[in-house]
């Protein structure tokens, strides 16, 4: 069930993730209902924590609009380690590229 729920959010491409690489970017409520909202892109545990959160709690166009392509592929390798093995299969199911180095697909 949380695998058809991560699937039903998955962009058509990881081209299409076009959120912002660098700044303060803050999370919706639906997306961080506490804790922390807002993400400094620019420092690096923050930024994992940011795509960690959105990945695991965004919808479809929060995907699109929060998360950036090449931060994503460039974070993967570490990124796996820190969502749920849902999330992970789903999403390299889904983008085979992530398992592949990341800038190979860039």
């Amino acid at each position: 069930m949380l695998r058809a729920r991560y699937t039903s959010r998955l962009p058509a491409s990881l081209e299409k993730l076009a959120g912002p690489e660098h700044g303060v970017v803050e999370l919706p409520l639906h997306v961080a209902w506490s804790g922390l909202r807002a993400y400094d892109l620019d420092r690096p545990r923050l930024r994992m924590g940011l795509y960690r959160t959105v990945l695991a709690e965004g919808q479809r166009e929060d995907l699109v609009n929060l998360l950036n392509h090449d931060l994503l592929l460039s974070q993967w390798p570490v990124l796996r380690t820190l969502v749920s093995r849902h999330v992970r299969q789903v999403w390299e199911e889904a983008f085979p590229e992530l398992t592949t180095g990341g800038t190979a697909a860039a």
